[in-house]
């Protein structure tokens, strides 16, 4: 439901959280230049998962973040091997911190194994305020991860920071539209000029989250400012200066929001249909508020039906709502509950919906959570952890089966 929050989280009442400005990691090109014309919009449908950048956890972090917490939550308690976290479900791997790197690797392979090309990542800005600062610099580590393991990566704005950013008098209200120019000029100079950055007919695809930020006539002013074209979809409403929206769960609507985008998507140039498991959010357990209705899992049918239905509207991207967001419960990231039968369940559906879609053995899905467990195991990383993070990718499942086996001196357990 994504609610907004004063930091990246989604009800509007948290603690703030501020980290440092971290430098910029990438090299600039040219706002105005272009890329060769890309062929990506002719390979439809591309399959991208929605992925929240905002953990932070110890020991990578000095402190426990709000995502975990909630500030009722303590994950310093144990109970049955498992940390007290706000969620009513729990990663396989347990909680981590969105900057460590082999995270990150971890979650980009098990997509790759699933059949998902790529993430689409919240982004808060640039501006030192709150946790905004921390999200940039996890989402530069994951565009790095994605240009390393040849993964597509959207941007997904975040523009309700724009009005929490006037209240705070970090800017002027009259610099609404000039404050988001920037940012997006910012992007095009670096991030949409990444190769990993998605493209429609040689278009960067930008998303916007929400409707409480600019409004149509701001968002219009401030893409017509911008020196380069994008393929510009806002969620769930079609605005007047974006090509299409993008789906998104809506507890309060019911599973029949998905059949009414999908019917008025079909008259828009182009639209981003979702697919998604479940939502059981936490908020109430939280003490944040009264929470939302529950869509169900329904034994995977959810998924199955949404999935399905997403690939088969001919758009020429779906996203799956959501990777990580624990908080409300839409994750398809491997989890004690559910293990990884959601990634199987986007496996299997892919592969029987589009042609081209591999299928590797379920048992392959158990090669990234080793792979990291190798890399947590020692501080001195083994050389030759980042082969097999290749032959992973590449789809040598053999092979990384065996080099692991050397490495770790024990063959995998049945998942």
């Amino acid at each position: 439901m994504k609610p907004s929050s004063l930091g990246s989280g989604r009800i509007a009442f948290w603690l703030l959280e501020v980290a440092a400005l971290v430098p910029i990691l990438l090299s600039p090109t040219s706002a105005a230049e272009t890329l060769d014309p890309s062929t990506e919009s002719a390979n439809p449908p591309w399959i991208l998962a929605h992925y929240m950048p905002w953990y932070t956890a110890n020991p990578a972090s000095s402190e426990w973040g709000w995502h975990w917490t909630m500030n009722h939550f303590d994950p310093n308690k144990l109970a049955d091997g498992k940390r007290e976290i706000a969620s009513k479900f729990y990663p396989l791997i347990g909680p981590y911190d969105s900057g460590d790197p082999h995270v990150l690797e971890y979650h980009l392979l098990l997509m790759r194994l699933a059949g998902i090309d790529g993430v689409i990542v919240d982004w808060y800005g640039l501006t030192d305020y709150r946790d905004y600062a921390q999200l940039h610099r996890n989402t530069t580590r994951l565009l790095q991860q994605c240009e390393r393991l040849a993964m597509k990566f959207v941007i997904c704005y975040e523009d309700q920071t724009i009005p929490a950013l006037v209240q705070a008098e970090r800017i002027s209200a009259s610099n609404r539209v000039g404050h988001a120019t920037e940012e997006l000029q910012w992007l095009g100079k670096y991030w949409f000029n990444s190769p990993a950055y998605l493209r429609l007919d040689n278009k960067p695809v930008l998303l916007s989250f929400g409707h409480s930020g600019l409004n149509d006539e701001e968002w219009t002013q401030c893409l017509s400012q911008l020196p380069f074209p994008v393929a510009y979809f806002s969620q769930d409403v079609r605005r007047q200066a974006a090509m299409g929206s993008f789906g998104w769960p809506a507890p309060k609507v019911g599973m029949q929001q998905v059949d009414r985008f999908l019917s008025e998507a079909s008259n828009w140039p182009s639209a981003i249909p979702a697919a998604f498991p479940r939502f059981v959010d936490v908020y109430r357990e939280a003490k944040v508020g009264s929470g939302f209705p529950t869509l169900a899992d329904n034994d995977g049918k959810t998924l199955e039906t949404t999935l399905r239905k997403a690939l088969r509207s001919a758009a020429p991207i779906v996203q799956i709502a959501t990777w990580n967001d624990w908080g409300e419960g839409t994750q398809i990231e491997p989890s004690i509950e559910f293990s990884y039968r959601d990634l199987k369940i986007v496996q299997r559906i892919c592969g029987e919906v589009l042609d081209g879609k591999s299928n590797p053995p379920d048992d392959a899905f158990e090669l990234p959570k080793r792979l990291l467990g190798l890399r947590q195991s020692s501080e001195q990383q083994p050389p030759q952890a980042n082969r097999i993070a290749e032959l992973i990718r590449l789809g040598k499942l053999q092979e990384a089966d065996e080099l692991l086996d050397t490495l770790t001196g024990e063959p995998a357990a049945t998942p």
